[in-house]
């Protein structure tokens, strides 16, 4: 066949193939033969096609069991449907508008006709282009959203740098996180990677006949190299793919968007790679069969082996992605053999001419890269929708296929015999030992070995009166004492004769009213009372002799141990046929065909939304990474199998990518020729991508130079003001009088200062240097005034301690005795209300370790307020304070160090006071109004806490109340939505988009437990709407939503700015604080 022909044979497959896509997804149906045989009588026509299968439908409402398995015709694409199964889901087109309803389905596949010969396009590949188009549209609309949507980079670059031989990310740029898990997966392949960046295009590409579809795989080809080496050689943490996508966009014309399909979008991907290389293929071997790498890496062949009607048949197909039905199965191997085994096979293996149809699949050819499509979607006809399948399937990390080849043909249809033969023993077993594990003939069913112990401790139970009810007085109040009642006979007699529940009422023993209740204990001989001794007693046979009680008791107790030994033995029986079923294939001789896990792609969500990550094995490091759009963290089997099994979250595989074991070179790395090292980096680029990357990170670390410039810049000029600001004040302190003093009555060495003169100097209302606004206020009535008192009573107390004291020596006094008062406070270990800390900056210094020249120039500077000038013997001490502040040298304290430490108090205020205020709104159930105090105390602590614990709050309670807020909202914003009326499902999704999506980043950041569980619950109950019948326009609003909801991505997203914080003294901010904690119902324990 020449290279025309097989170009033109490829193409009128294709071509089919389409026209089955059209006719599947117009009609509901997923019957391969069904479709075929309705092409068939319509010659190709779909609207006729249509008509016969609605026609089919309304007549035949189960299609026939003898049409089900296609024998006639050979299927030669290679995406064939592999392991359906019988289920035609043919939508009932057969109402009064069945007409209008033909002839519009008719003319929309008359337009879709027209544009695929007028394009060369299929409304396949058109799908393809409304996703990839929404993606670019969402990345250029996000420059228009308002700030409380946007995604934003760092403008910090060194936040964007990649650490030394981490994996690069993609960023997701627009519901593009089925392409980052597809690539990544790809990339990772490194067979695939070299592949990609060597390629060469057509050098006569001009000459080659091109339509609309040969236009877009060479510049996508050149965009995916880029994309590649970038990701082999950037400095950058991740790098945008939106030229590539922008390249797939450009490449088709559609204006609607759609969630992406990871398995739809990997076959076209590979479709889009085969044919770029199919024509350097055939340039390369001209007058020969020219192979396709890619072709070669991922496609395999198998061996359809059936009976039609007592006709044998043969044919030989190939595939790409393997598909296989979760629903039924719990692991990988069960999907496998369902998918290989298709109706009833008893006649391929016997020599009669039998009428059943049944036919096997055995792979004669697998690629090196196998892939599974893990079928995790169906169509519900009932509500009109797709539906995500949450079953938990497992599958191992190392898959041997050798029960599947077609040279194992007989020893593994030997096999499945013998495992067809076990299982059916092993259900016997399982429904016998049933039967001994629920027993009984109603509804509730027992273990009948705990059924003999009951009995056993009934009948051993002695009776303590003649009735069960003849000691209760109705009368009397509950718990109170009670005379003798005696029952009437109907009611003796309905008591004796009645059934166990009535037996079984509880029994207290009569007793005198003025005497308390008595109770007998319970005499069980063989087990001990089940119930305290002041609770109702058993019921207990009424009339039983010992040797009746003899008889029984070694009646029961010899049935039991039988019922005991024959449930042992039942269970010993079953797990060694399910060890012998295990190890049925786990000779050598059916292990020498091996497949490792290569990655697993995952999709969080429902049918129409969600989000895709994959976990990638890094066979060098011998470990797992995951790979979540710009976030590449290293990872384990655990972690995989509890997000990708199924069964735990909304989370599940929904694609597997293995890789044959013996071929080593799909994952080996490239050596030099001439040195023999290991190529890493740039150095694996060919020149022209070598070069392109260099100047991107050249571009890079102009970047970071200019970001470091820039810094620069502003921390001197920072240093500056406040250098000037520091020589300013101290130039409006320096009066004459302090002068004079301080050159007369000082030395050289200012820290320890000589005597001064005692001449007091008038107060400088001015001040020396700019107090923290937390020392110093504008009068003594505000947050000064409780720093005032204390300071005025260190002064009288050490007066008091000797009257004759000099100025100086009264300042040298009270600073030890206010040193010493919150030394104690620092060290007391106190409750969370009370943090004394919010009292006095000096107690949180001393908590966290300042250093002594910065302890001792803060109580300088609390001596120096000029709000002590209210009596002389102040005024002296205050004015000795400040000369000695005076003395001190610049690079006797370093003054950056100690703005440093009262920033740092000033943000730890802060931080309470957005905490504070945000508990008081929490507690009042003013959840939106909380949310953003909660969040910013929580930031803003969780900085302060990285310099030390001592530095912030208990960072697990802030973070409990900033996640119960946001649960709060959540659910609130729900019940609007279910509410339905316009102004409540639009300021239900308003408090969603504006205040709870843009902090689920936050929560997953840290990967904490409880947050983690905490954004599940909240996409869990937006998910729940999936399934439920709304109006359209709240199906439209819900699904545009659902996407941003379900974005696993980190990067973290800017919102709302920090609210304004009121002015608020240490009084009341002790008092309203310690209000606050003290009323929390959850506290830490530990306050600090």
């Amino acid at each position: 066949m020449t290279v025309e022909q097989n170009v033109l044979q490829q193409h009128s497959q294709k071509h089919q193939q389409t026209l089955l896509n059209q006719l599947r997804e117009v009609t509901g149906t997923t019957d391969v033969q069904l479709l075929q045989q309705a092409l068939q009588v319509s010659n190709g026509d779909l609207a006729e096609a249509v008509a016969y299968l609605t026609e089919k439908n309304a007549k035949v409402p189960q299609q026939d069991e003898t049409t089900y398995y296609q024998t006639t015709q050979v299927a030669n694409d290679r995406y064939i449907s592999v392991g359906s199964q019988a289920d035609t889901n043919v939508i009932d087109l057969t109402g009064d508008d069945k007409d209008d309803l033909q002839r519009a389905i008719a003319l929309s596949l008359e337009e879709s006709n027209r544009a695929f010969r007028e394009t060369g396009i299929t409304d396949e590949e058109q799908a393809i282009s409304r996703v990839l188009e929404a993606s670019i549209a969402e990345n250029k609309a996000s420059l228009k959203r308002t700030h409380t949507e946007v995604w934003s980079d760092s403008p910090n670059p060194h936040d964007r740098k990649r650490m030394e031989n981490c994996p690069v990310g993609l960023k997701n740029v627009g519901n593009t996180c089925w392409f980052s898990a597809v690539i990544q997966s790809l990339f990772n392949l490194l067979e695939f990677q070299r592949l990609v960046l060597h390629y060469s295009p057509p050098a006569r590409v001009q000459d080659l006949p091109r339509n609309q579809k040969e236009h877009r795989n060479l510049p996508f080809m050149q965009e995916l190299r880029n994309l590649f080496s970038l990701m082999v050689g950037s400095k950058r943490k991740y790098v945008d793919p939106s030229r590539a996508v922008e390249i797939l966009k450009d490449a088709f014309k559609s204006s609607e968007s759609q969630q992406q399909d990871v398995s739809e979008f990997t076959h076209k991907l590979l479709d889009w790679l085969e044919d770029a290389f199919q024509m350097k293929a055939e340039e390369d071997r001209e007058g020969e069969k020219p192979k396709n790498p890619m072709v070669e890496l991922f496609y395999g062949r198998f061996l359809a082996v059936g009976v039609f009607e007592g006709k044998k048949f043969e044919n030989t197909e190939m595939f790409g992605q393997y598909p296989l039905q979760v629903n039924g199965f719990k692991d990988l191997h069960e999907c496998l053999e369902a998918a290989m085994i298709e109706g009833e096979i008893e006649s391929l293996h016997s020599a009669d001419n039998s009428a059943k149809s049944g036919q096997e699949h055995w792979f004669t050819e697998l690629p090196p890269v196998l892939t599974f499509e893990l079928s995790r979607f169906e169509f519900n006809q009932a509500l009109g929708r797709p539906e995500k399948i949450h079953n938990k399937l497992e599958f191992p990390s190392m898959l041997y296929m050798d029960r599947y080849m077609d040279r194992n043909r007989e020893i593994t249809r030997i096999k499945r015999e013998e495992i067809r033969r076990l299982k059916e023993h092993l259900t016997l077993l399982q429904q016998r030992l049933e039967r001994y594990l629920s027993y009984g003939s109603g509804p509730k069913r027992f273990p009948l070995a705990d059924v003999l112990q009951y009995a056993m401790e009934f009948a051993s139970s002695k009776p303590v009166c003649t009735s069960p009810v003849e000691d209760i007085d109705t009368a009397a109040p509950p718990g109170g004492t009670t005379g003798q009642q005696l029952p009437s006979a109907s009611t003796a007699e309905q008591s004796s004769s009645g059934p166990p529940d009535v037996q079984a009422l509880a029994q207290s023993a009569s007793a005198p009213s003025a005497q308390p209740q008595q109770r007998v204990p319970l005499h069980k001989p063989f087990t001990q009372s089940r119930l305290p001794p002041d609770l109702p007693m058993h019921p207990a046979p009424r009339h039983i002799t010992d040797e009746e009680l003899r008889v029984l008791e070694g009646c029961l107790h010899r049935w039991r141990s039988e019922v005991e030994n024959d449930t042992r033995d039942l269970q010993g029986s079953i797990s060694r046929l399910h060890r012998t079923i295990e190890l049925m294939y786990a000779d050598k001789s059916m292990m020498q065909v091996p497949y490792r896990l290569h990655a697993v792609l995952v999709h969080e969500g429902q049918a129409n939304a969600g989000h895709y990550w994959a976990y990638i094995y890094d066979p060098h490091q011998r470990r797992w990474m995951k790979y979540n759009d710009i976030s590449v963290t290293k990872s384990s089997w655990e972690e995989l199998v509890r997000d990708s099994f199924g069964g735990y979250r909304n989370a599940s595989a929904y694609c597997l990518m293995y890789i044959n074991d013996k071929k080593p070179f799909l994952i080996e790395e490239e050596f030099d020729r001439e040195t023999g090292q290991m190529l890493s980096g740039l150095d694996k680029l060919p020149p022209d991508l070598k070069q392109s990357v260099k100047e991107d990170n050249q571009l890079f670390d102009k970047e970071m130079e200019d970001w470091d410039l820039l810094q620069a810049r502003k921390a001197q000029q920072e240093k500056l003001a406040l250098a000037a600001a520091a020589a300013a004040a101290a130039a409006e302190s320096a009066t004459p009088s302090t002068i004079t003093s301080i050159t007369t009555g000082s030395s050289s060495n200012s820290s320890s200062p000589q005597p001064m003169s005692t001449e007091p100097s008038p107060p400088d209302n001015s001040g020396l240097q700019q107090d923290p606004e937390y020392m110093e206020q504008p009068s003594p009535t505000d947050d000064s005034k409780h720093l005032t008192e204390h300071t005025e009573r260190a002064i009288s107390k050490a007066t008091a301690e000797q009257e004759e004291r000099s100025p100086e020596e009264v300042l040298t006094a009270a600073i030890k005795v206010e040193y010493s008062r919150l030394l104690r406070l620092a060290q007391e270990d106190t409750a969370p209300e009370n943090d004394y800390r919010l009292q006095h900056a000096l107690v949180y210094f001393l908590q966290n370790q300042a250093s002594k020249k910065i302890l001792e120039r803060t109580l300088l500077m609390q001596f120096a307020d000029r709000n002590l000038g209210f009596d002389e013997r102040c005024k002296s001490v205050m004015n000795v304070a400040r000369a000695k502040l005076d003395l001190i040298k610049p690079e006797e304290v370093n003054m950056e160090e100690y703005e440093t430490w009262h920033q740092d108090y000033r943000n730890f205020r802060e931080t309470t006071i957005f905490l504070m205020i945000g508990l008081e709104l929490f507690q009042k159930k003013s959840y939106v109004e909380s949310l953003m105090y909660l969040v910013y105390s929580y930031q803003y602590n969780r900085e302060l806490r990285t310099k030390g614990p001592y530095r912030g709050h208990d960072e697990e309670l802030l973070g409990h109340y900033r996640r119960e807020c946001l649960l709060k909202l959540n659910e609130h914003a729900a019940i609007m939505f279910e509410a339905g009326e316009e102004p409540d499902v639009s300021d239900g999704l308003s408090i969603m988009n504006e205040l709870v999506v843009p902090c689920i980043p936050l929560l997953l950041v840290q990967e904490t437990e409880k947050d983690l569980l905490a954004v599940e619950d909240m996409r869990n109950r937006w998910c729940s709407y999936l399934g439920q019948e709304m109006e359209p326009n709240l199906q439209e609003k819900l699904t545009d939503f659902l996407p941003k909801l379900l974005d696993c991505s980190t990067e973290i997203k800017s919102f709302h700015d920090p609210p304004k914080l009121p002015t608020c003294s240490t009084l009341e901010l002790c008092e309203r604080y310690s209000r606050v904690m003290s009323s929390l119902s959850r506290v830490p324990a530990d306050g600090r």
